[in-house]
């Protein structure tokens, strides 16, 4: 059999490789500064673009797709090339796809602080960047499709299943949710309102968790940790069981972070019912990695890459138990909103996609420099200090949510709350917010230690642009379908694999979201609710743009501690105006959802200037550049516009005078505030602001005295 011969493009794989390194530097030590701001609300100081609103965005993008993204290219780029025997598919796509995802990670960089934000999470980018952030990644998928096609081995490895299920389920989880109306060159609404969006959302939030952070990352498990073990992996037909159930089930889980929302009961059952089984796929990978090591255990002990990789894939494994187990509904009640939630999400992310990156990298420097690793001693402290970071920030976390869920439902002997004013909850739990800090703090020194180690590395070892390589030719073959090797069949058929993983993926999805969108009983409205006012529109759009929602929710279950703390529970109906929903996943302060009417103006305007001042021991940072900067009216009507575009009945014509309306609503706020002793002016932004925060709530509480 003749051999052909060909060239590995390792360049590629090195600009994701510094890339990998660089981002995590960045998106890491963002993460430190909030973890700090938390207990120290100081240290925005009093600068918008330092917020922890407005930079909380940008930790969770840097981290997740410039950290995580970059490693899975590096990966990819590393693994197809050789799985397939052949070089990528096009020099210039690779370049295209590695220039145009760095161009998307600065334009996060820049938007995001500046306030430019969807508020959807993990999708707060604004349209345009969408766009480029699917035209980045079709020229990925052409790359990689292209190079499956003309690979060399008969065979698809279990890794580029996994590649394939990533692009694939990707591309249409940021198509469906990003379905939005430009109503500026950086500014969108969400053509989905209220419970329909928070449905569309946690479908994508769900699985860009799926299919961003867990699937590529086991198609490198698949391939690196046998790699590294120099063992084959240990059971080839459950990596069949475990892609395809996974693949199939965890579309279907997003619902459990809609658990006793406004969202309908069985929607809410569905997405439990998925969670749970979702167990069985994702411990059947767990195994199969850890199996992997069978009779080499013993190197474990000696190597700090295999360290790296087990620890990683036993985070995956409880990552994912923990999961299932916050699906249930009495463990949801207590653990939703709170840090828990926030400890289950950095177990996977430090845990899985941390280790197993710096495992990766361990392994994947000094092959590509040609050299051994400079220092295991330092590796070996890298692995330990991480793996102490990950204690302390997890543990602290943990009994952080516990104590909050816990105190905010307590009442006393007299069936009163015995903890009323939220902020004695906040102020409870500082301690294990610098305990996280410090957590995160050792995790960072082991990334910084990590850099040293591999620069060292690949300064003693030399680069090599083109890997030689030779391999026969592809035969034509026929491989036939026949009981017992169906799978084979598939896994010599890309394109049908590719259809088949699209029909598992939309299934599911058609599943939830047609009923969700055609049955009007799943959405039942409240004749009292009305659109907002221009001056009220305005001000949620600040809201939004200083990420309010990110520390406040605005959804009050129907529990006893919660109606009693805030007010009646939500109902879907009122919701239905909203594009964007505002419900937020976590209460770092109270829920505002019926914050309407509680409070004067003036408290308002006060607690924005200096929150201290009317919550004496606040930690909620200054937003006193609301008091000065002038509100721009002149999007309104576009804004207008647009709303009525996706569904907002406002009158045909009221674009003309809607800045009319906005303009008397701010001149009544800003003289009461003024006969209040504020010297507040009509058209700053805090009035715009106050306006929306009085109306939260407003319009189910006139319904109710009206039926009096």
């Amino acid at each position: 059999m003749q051999l052909e011969k060909f060239s590995y493009d390792n360049e590629i794989v090195r600009k994701f490789t510094l890339a990998t390194v660089i981002w995590g530097l960045v998106g890491m030590l963002v993460g430190l500064l909030i973890a700090t701001q938390l207990f120290a609300p100081a240290l925005n100081f009093n600068i918008p673009f330092l917020t922890f609103g407005r930079i909380r965005p940008l930790h969770t993008n840097a981290v997740i797709f410039a950290f995580v993204g970059n490693a899975i290219f590096m990966g990819v780029y590393y693994s197809l090339q050789r799985l397939c025997k052949a070089r990528m598919f096009s020099d210039l796509l690779s370049n295209i796809h590695f220039w145009g995802w760095q161009l998307i990670i600065v334009a996060a960089a820049i938007t995001l602080p500046m306030g430019f934000t969807t508020s959807k999470e993990y999708a707060e980018l604004e349209w345009p960047i969408d766009i480029a952030i699917a035209l980045v990644w079709i020229a990925f998928g052409i790359n990689m499709f292209g190079t499956i096609i003309k690979r060399r081995e008969k065979h698809m490895y279990v890794a580029i299943w996994f590649y394939i299920a990533t692009w694939v389920t990707v591309t249409v989880l940021h198509v469906v949710n990003s379905l939005e109306v430009p109503a500026g060159f950086l500014k969108s609404y969400p053509i989905y309102a209220g419970v329909q969006d928070a449905l569309v959302q946690w479908w994508y939030g769900h699985n860009a968790v799926a299919f961003f952070l867990t699937t590529p990352y086991l198609g490198l498990m698949y391939y690196f940790l046998p790699k590294a073990a120099n063992r084959p992996v240990y059971s080839y037909k459950l990596s069949i069981v475990h892609f395809w159930t996974l693949v199939f089930l965890y579309i279907w889980a997003g619902p459990h972070h809609l658990l006793y929302s406004a969202l309908p009961d069985w929607a809410q059952s569905l997405g439990t019912v998925f969670s749970i089984m979702l167990i069985a796929p994702s411990w059947g990978g767990m195994i199969n990695g850890l199996l992997t090591l069978r009779g080499a255990w013993d190197r474990v002990r000696e190597n700090p890459i295999l360290k790296f990789m087990v620890v990683a894939v036993t985070a995956y494994g409880m990552a994912t138990f923990e999961g299932p187990m916050l699906s249930l509904k009495n463990v949801n009640a207590i653990a939703h909103f709170t840090d828990w939630i926030i400890s289950h999400v950095h177990v996977g992310a430090l845990g899985w996609n941390g280790l197993l990156t710096f495992g990766i990298l361990y392994w994947l420097v000094p092959k590509l420099w040609k050299t051994n690793l400079y220092s295991k001693k330092l590796a070996n402290f890298h692995f330990w200090i991480s793996f102490l970071g990950i204690v302390f920030y997890a543990f602290s976390m943990w009994f952080s949510g516990i104590t909050q869920s816990l105190m905010w439902k307590q009442f006393t002997p007299l069936g009163v709350l015995q903890y009323p004013n939220f902020l004695e909850t906040v102020l409870q739990i500082v301690p294990m917010y610098i305990i996280r800090m410090i957590g995160g703090s050792l995790y960072y020194v082991g990334v910084c230690v990590m850099v040293y180690n591999l620069y060292k590395t690949a300064k003693q070892g030399s680069f090599a642009r083109e890997e030689q390589a030779e391999a026969p030719a592809l035969e034509k073959f026929k491989d036939p379908l026949k009981r017992g090797v169906i799978h084979r069949f598939l896994e010599g058929k890309p394109a049908l694999f590719i259809l088949l993983t699209f029909i598992t993926v939309i299934t599911a999805s058609v599943f939830e979201f047609v009923p969700m969108f055609l049955v009007k009983s799943n959405v039942p409205t409240i004749a009292a609710v009305k659109p907002y006012t221009p001056l009220e529109l305005q001000g949620r759009d600040i809201y939004i743009r200083e990420a309010c929602n990110s520390c406040h929710s605005q959804l009050v279950r129907p529990f006893r501690s919660e109606t009693e703390r805030y007010g009646e529970y939500s109902k879907a109906g009122e919701y239905v105006y909203d594009h964007p929903f505002l419900w937020g996943s976590k209460r770092t302060g109270p829920d505002l959802h019926r914050i309407g009417g509680k409070y004067p103006n003036l408290w308002h305007y006060l607690h924005m200037e200096n929150p201290s001042s009317m919550s004496p021991g606040s930690l909620m940072p200054s937003y006193q550049w609301l008091l000065t900067n002038d509100l721009d009216i002149s999007t309104t009507e576009t804004k207008i516009n647009v709303m009525r575009s996706i569904g907002v009945p406002y009158p045909d014509g009221f674009e003309k005078t809607a800045n009319g309306d906005l303009q008397n609503q701010a001149q009544m706020i800003a003289m009461d505030l003024q006969n209040a002793g504020a010297s507040a002016e009509p058209n700053k932004e805090i009035i715009a602001l106050i306006a929306y925060l009085q109306r939260l709530g407003i319009d189910i509480k006139s319904s109710q005295q009206a039926g009096k």
